[in-house]
């Protein structure tokens, strides 16, 4: 449990924070790196721009299968792009600007949680890295749920791990997957446009979006305020 969790146990909000998108920019990871599984098993590479606007965000076996790789040859693709990720992700991947103040801000008045379609390993890792992982009591990734985003489950695993109720809980997303969770599970979202989703897209799901994660956690607190 991060410090300033033990200060706050009796907060009655929780914060669960995205990723890619919301609190990082690891996209030149993952693209090397799901270049690097194509090219290893001797597949037809695709474009950049299909990856981003198409597939980051959702779990690599959705990935893969997206692009035509065989339902039989997902999860070797899927190991030898973690191998690789795992070397470079700390070197190519960036805190996006705000994310830091928006961590801090939270955790003054939330408890705070990480739900991701990344695995929960390397995303320790990386929160590790920046320094932040210790404002978060629990981090959700792929490998702990059966259902990954859109599916409500990583978000009530998260909330059920903080003894946390669905009452009073926000996910903070920058992808429709986020928000869809959100939306099943029966907590709040706000959506936010540092990451892969526009707002025409996100406006599917959301009329609740901000610039970025800061603007999310300054209108999350205060909404708490009133």
């Amino acid at each position: 449990m991060g410090r300033l969790h033990r200060l706050g146990e009796t907060l009655k909000t929780a914060i669960l924070f995205d990723l890619d998108g919301t609190l990082i920019d690891s996209t030149e990871a993952i693209l090397e790196s799901f270049h690097h599984a194509l090219a290893t098993h001797g597949e037809v590479s695709v474009s950049d721009d299909r990856l981003i606007t198409e597939q980051i965000g959702h779990p690599l076996e959705v990935m893969f299968s997206a692009v035509g790789i065989d339902e039989n040859a997902v999860q070797t693709h899927i190991a030898t792009y973690k191998l690789y990720y795992r070397e470079i992700a700390c070197q190519k991947t960036i805190l996006l600007p705000n994310a830091r103040e928006a961590v801090e801000e939270a955790a003054a008045f939330a408890r705070l949680g990480i739900v991701t379609t990344k695995t929960g390993l390397y995303s320790r890792e990386l929160m590790e890295h920046f320094g932040i992982m210790e404002y978060f009591e629990v981090l959700i990734g792929r490998e702990h749920v059966e259902n990954p985003k859109p599916h409500p489950e990583p978000i009530f695993k998260a909330l059920e791990e903080m003894k946390m109720p669905l009452q009073g809980s926000w996910m903070i997303g920058d992808t429709r997957l986020d928000i869809e969770a959100s939306n099943r599970a029966g907590i709040e979202s706000v959506a936010v446009l540092s990451g892969y989703d526009n707002a025409e897209q996100l406006l599917t799901l959301t009329d609740i979006i901000k610039s970025n994660a800061l603007d999310a956690v300054r209108y999350i607190a205060k909404r708490g305020r009133k």
